[in-house]
């Protein structure tokens, strides 16, 4: 919830409205797309990395704790850098930095699910995680829009409209991260790593055994695609707001806070249910009905002639966004080898970063940049548009890529390039509860 609060303040409301105060109409677009990818290119490298390494690490916290304690104290840090930033140069540097804090902690985090959920409960588990997802969304989006509003009437904020929202989230964050530590039991022992330096571990992260997991790379695909379709919707929708249906930079970020509620409403209502009918009618079928429904959902808001249709087609895209993001998450849990869960749920979100971050944020500046050369005109409303459509293909690869996926529930078992078997299902070495 916490490290979700975070990206959808930073990138669906706040960079884009930075970005064009620094550099213009014209650039910001393309500006932002190439600052996000850059920082997502850290987040590739370094969440799957950190994952792998905690499913080793032994200490009194267990191997997941520290990693999230000391990333998240960082994000503060580097969202007030952030905050107080003027110069593109600078914005830069600290949104690297945050990439690399907050993915840190969040390589070592999903590995919980795998850790200590039971199979009967995966389908509910992921459900319940695809809610904080967008509960943590919403949140992020009500906060930079309460920053807007307090500096906008009351002159109170830090750096213009959006500093104070900035700080407000990382402070969020800090305290979800902080839950997490003193209330979260470790579910699985420590990996050996006979012999190994960290080193070597680091680096056999990105070893090409996980190739012959062919199940696992088929949904790494469609993943990418179905999450870059729906995130389309988020990358365009402040030019979407200011261009297409022609809002003032206030009154579109209110309406791209109600489009946010109205995408998380329907997410929200759908992840559990849909998570929990996966078990009854398989995973693919669900991802299968998410891709339809975000489909049908992005072509209305692509030709809607005025913002109330819009938000409906909003609507739509939250229906198969929740449906997606339990089902995936649980297709995903089945299919892993369990013992190095940090490692294969870190690798899966070098899909996430692509798909939620660095994808639609180049293809949709390069889409709304290149209609407004192509047209003459800087603020162009058809660019937002046509980002937008673009997602229609996206959603057909994402569903074509996942039917040579593999249904089927992986135990206690060695990775492809392994011999040994895994550690039995214990807390971990040297784990600390606080209620002892």
């Amino acid at each position: 919830m916490g490290i979700n609060a975070i990206w959808a303040a930073l990138n669906l409301q706040a960079l884009p409205n930075i970005m064009e105060r620094i550099e213009g109409a014209q650039l910001a677009p393309t500006l932002v797309g190439i600052v996000s990818a850059l920082g997502a290119v850290v987040a590739m490298i370094v969440q799957p990395t950190a994952g792998s390494i905690s499913d080793y690490t032994m200490s009194r916290w267990g191997r997941r704790k520290p990693y999230i304690a000391i990333g998240a104290t960082l994000d503060v840090l580097f969202l007030v850098g952030i905050a107080l930033a003027d110069r593109t140069g600078l914005l830069v540097i600290f949104i690297v930095m945050l990439q690399f804090s907050s993915n840190f902690a969040q390589g070592p985090f999903q590995g919980y699910v795998p850790d200590l959920v039971p199979a009967k409960q995966v389908g509910l588990a992921s459900g319940l995680m695809g809610l904080m997802i967008v509960l943590g969304q919403a949140a992020g989006a009500a906060m930079i829009f309460g920053s807007v509003w307090l500096n906008s009437t009351q002159g109170i904020g830090i750096n213009g409209n959006y500093g104070l929202g900035l700080v407000g989230v990382g402070v969020f964050e800090l305290a979800t991260a902080l839950a997490t530590v003193l209330t979260v039991r470790e579910g699985r022992a420590a990996r050996p790593r006979e012999g190994r330096s960290w080193r070597e571990i680091a680096r056999s992260t990105w070893s090409t055994d996980i190739l012959r997991e062919r199940s696992y790379v088929w949904l790494l695909a469609s993943r990418l695609c179905v999450l870059t379709a729906s995130a389309l919707m988020f990358a365009a929708a402040m030019f979407y707001m200011r261009r297409s249906m022609g809002f003032s930079e206030a009154d579109a970020t209110g309406w791209v806070l109600v489009a946010t509620v109205a995408v998380s409403i329907p997410t929200g209502l759908a992840v559990v249910p849909s998570g929990v009918l996966s078990n009854r009618f398989g995973r693919k079928r669900m991802i299968w009905l998410s891709c339809l429904l975000g489909a049908i959902g992005m072509a209305v808001l692509a030709l809607a002639p005025r913002v109330e249709v819009a938000i409906a087609g909003a609507v739509g895209v939250g229906l198969g966004a929740g449906t997606f993001l339990a089902v995936d998450w649980a297709l995903m849990t089945d299919i892993i080898p369990k013992a190095a869960s940090g490692r294969f749920m870190g690798i899966s979100n070098v899909a996430t970063s692509l798909g939620s971050t660095i994808v639609p944020a180049l293809l949709g500046g390069f889409l709304i940049t290149g209609v407004s050369i192509a047209t003459g005109d800087a603020s162009s409303p058809l660019g937002p548009r046509v980002a937008i459509a673009s997602s229609l293909l996206l959603f057909a690869l994402g569903a074509l890529a996942l039917r040579p996926v593999v249904e089927r529930r992986r135990e206690d078992e060695p990775e492809a390039a392994e011999g040994a078997a895994a550690p039995a299902v214990t807390p971990a070495i040297g784990s600390w509860d606080p209620r002892h």
